[in-house]
């Protein structure tokens, strides 16, 4: 088989809150590390990696909340390209219209990913991408069903057509999810394959097929493309043509009415990761149908799933259940209402409780800190600097700091003094002094940060220079800086 290569397109916008509360707002699912201490995205960009052209580079569609989270993940991964960070998210027709415009040509051969599928056999799937190859440059465009292994209700069917003469078979329809008894009928048939959401086609194909069938998203989005920002890597289009965009999938809005579709079949493991069942059945199985991740112990249970990172989490005597342990929210849920997590974060956002949107510890593009205590007029974060990182230069208005080094070497601006700090050693930063924490080391730096004051928020931040290029905002306690 000739080498074929593509250039990748993952689709990073999902909020993943089925899967809450591992999966938030601020850390949606794709950023998780959920397999084996690594994230669906960094699987996904490993898996394209081998079939990428380097030369065109990679295009990730994401929100602007998580850029540095995906720059991040697209450096370790050893690629680079562009990062389009939609200011509304409008669903994958607009998202796949961005990135076409975005394309290295017209010709360029375009392989759509979601972010948050699992397929652990990356050499199959790049075998399955070079297999369809042909049939895309020739004008098709290509989408990739998975060989169902149960009459599943959560995703949706490709019915199979005829065999195409440049392989895999002509899509004969989309089904949307079915009822069981529906998903039942059409194993037994054998003629449906699950619907993956990978799409195979060149920039020209899928752009002449929005022209067509969704001209209004696509000329928002091409308004939007003329209009963009661009600050190294990362692509800002336009909002405001972006906001009156109307939201579809790319199966409505194209798909289902275009008349030159593909279907390759794939038989090895696939997984959207949609649900704590789907997380759960990645884990091993005990005799009684458990299964356990992290410190989790069952005790006269069936079929119950534990996951319990962080401390001991008992399961005694039940049976069906899916517990998962954070440090600031537990999920007890019935196996039959994995579905129906979603609607809990929907409430939880109704309420204004923190926990549907930020995690108790918060990333950043230096590192991460951790509020581990608060109360009145105080809070303690443990804060984590990453090798050679710095935070951006800054006062505030209402507090006051304490910083003590737990491990590694601190550089500290305090004013105009630059002094250092390592492990055991503390200073004081005072309310409205100017300063900023360095990490001059080469391995992470840990210390503890005590605040007192009259207001807390993390809106009380005033950069005077940052050079990761965030907004320095005017403080205002009724606005949450991002």
């Amino acid at each position: 088989m000739l080498k074929v290569l593509v250039q990748p397109v993952v689709l990073c916008g999902g909020s993943g809150t089925r899967l809450w509360p591992l999966s938030r707002k601020a850390f949606p699912k794709q950023f998780v590390p959920l397999i084996e201490g690594r994230s669906l995205l960094a699987l996904t960009l490993e898996r394209v990696a081998p079939i990428a052209d380097k030369s065109a580079g990679v295009i990730c569609v994401g929100a602007e909340d998580h850029r540095f989270m995906l720059r991040e993940a697209v450096t370790e991964a050893g690629l680079t390209g562009a990062l389009v960070l939609e200011p509304f998210a409008r669903n994958t027709a607009a998202a796949m219209a961005l990135a076409a415009l975005q394309a290295a040509s017209d010709d360029q051969l375009l392989l759509f990913c979601p972010a948050d599928h699992h397929i652990p056999d990356a050499e199959a799937f790049a075998q399955m991408v070079r297999g369809a190859a042909e049939c895309a440059r020739k004008g098709a465009i290509v989408t990739f069903g998975v060989q169902p292994t149960f009459p599943s209700t959560g995703f949706g069917y490709i019915e199979k057509g005829a065999t195409r003469p440049d392989g895999g078979n002509a899509v004969a329809r989309f089904i949307e999810k079915p009822d069981r008894a529906r998903a039942e009928q059409m194993l037994l048939a054998g003629n449906v394959l699950w619907n993956a959401g990978i799409f195979l086609c060149t920039a020209r194909v899928l752009l002449t097929a929005m022209e067509r069938h969704a001209p209004d998203i696509l000329a928002c989005c091409r308004e939007a493309v003329s209009g963009a920002t661009t600050d190294q890597e990362f692509i800002r289009p336009a909002a405001e043509p972006l906001e009156r965009c109307r939201s579809a999938s790319i199966d409505y809005a194209v798909m289902e009415r275009h008349d030159d579709m593909a279907v390759f079949p794939f038989s090895g493991m696939w997984s959207d990761v949609g649900s704590w069942n789907a997380v759960s059945d990645m884990a091993p199985l005990d005799e009684d149908g458990n299964r356990v991740k992290g410190q989790g112990i069952v005790v006269q249970s069936r079929n119950t799933y534990v996951h319990a990172p962080y401390r001991c989490v008992v399961a005694l005597g039940v049976e069906d259940l899916l517990i998962v342990d954070t440090p600031d929210a537990v999920l007890v849920a019935h196996r039959g209402s994995a579905e129906q997590v979603k609607h809990v974060v929907a409430e939880l956002e109704k309420r204004c409780s923190p926990q549907a949107v930020q995690h108790r510890q918060v990333l950043r593009p230096w590192g991460s800190y951790d509020s581990i205590e608060s109360g009145h007029r105080f809070q303690v974060k443990r804060i984590v600097v990453k090798p050679g990182a710095s935070l951006s230069l800054q006062k505030h208005y209402h507090r006051a700091e304490h910083w003590i080094v737990v491990k590694g070497t601190a550089e500290v601006t305090r004013g105009k003094d630059i002094f250092l700090l390592t492990e055991n050693q503390s200073t004081y930063i005072p309310v409205g002094e100017v300063h900023r924490l360095h990490n001059p080391g080469r391995t992470p730096l840990e210390m503890i940060e005590v605040q007192s004051g009259s207001y807390l928020g993390e809106d009380d931040i005033v950069r005077v220079d940052d050079e990761y290029g965030r907004v320095m905002p005017v403080p205002d306690h009724r606005k949450k800086q991002s």
